[in-house]
């Protein structure tokens, strides 16, 4: 085999990694917030708890699995992070995004497929404001920080930590904790529990994308050397 279709499987391999567990994660979010609410019988904290107890299970196996294909980034702050760090270069990390987005949007019409659902729909829960603003902000910067951090100091213990972070986060921020713009696109395509209206949606992701780049540059100042 050549060395240049080499590479390109390879690509093809860390594209198909990010898909899938790009998927899956989406899936568990947004149909745990779908079945939650059903049996929640008006409680939301019940439905809360099943959004939790999903997302960071499905996370702690997509890390452990696809991590050593992917990286298991999921989300465009991680590969804009990624890329800004030199691991990458804008054409990769632009279809990387481009497939996140992608298999987001392809979970969502499969959760709404299973659970009898409009297909396509419009998220109708307005999340707006300077307080949900911030908890996106701390949400985002939390997890890059804890990505690169725990990258740092203890790189077998990725897994478990990210999904640690993201279900204290999903508890203890004020806006349960989206910290991903790939999600949000795809969550504002579903008048779901866990979804958002897309008016609400610039916003967020505007938050996400500023969280990232802060906890990178608390990284740059605490490792000036790399």
């Amino acid at each position: 085999m050549r060395r240049g279709e080499d590479k390109a499987g390879g690509g093809m391999r860390v594209l198909w990694a990010e898909a899938v567990g790009t998927f899956f994660l989406f899936a568990a979010v947004i149909g745990s917030g779908v079945l939650g609410k059903q049996l929640a019988a008006g409680n939301d904290l019940v439905a809360v708890l099943a959004v939790t107890i999903a997302t960071v299970f499905m996370l702690q196996l997509l890390v452990t699995m696809l991590g050593p294909v992917s990286g298991a980034q999921f989300n465009p702050v991680v590969s804009l992070v990624l890329r800004l760090r030199g691991q990458s270069n804008w054409g990769d990390t632009a279809v990387m995004i481009a497939v996140q987005v992608a298999a987001g949007v392809a979970a969502v019409l499969a959760v709404h497929a299973m659970y009898g659902l409009p297909l396509l729909q419009l998220g109708g829960t307005v999340r707006a404001g300077p307080g949900l603003w911030l908890g996106e902000f701390i949400a985002t910067f939390g997890l890059i920080f804890t990505v690169l951090m725990t990258g740092r100091h203890a790189p077998q213990a990725g897994a478990t930590s990210v999904a640690l972070y993201i279900g204290a986060a999903i508890l203890f921020t004020s806006s349960t904790c989206f910290a991903n713009p790939a999600i949000t696109i795809a969550r504002s395509l579903s008048d779901s529990f866990t979804g958002i209206a897309p008016a609400s949606a610039p916003a967020f992701i505007a938050a996400q994308v500023a969280g990232g780049l802060a906890a990178h540059w608390l990284d740059r100042l605490l490792y000036p050397e790399g």
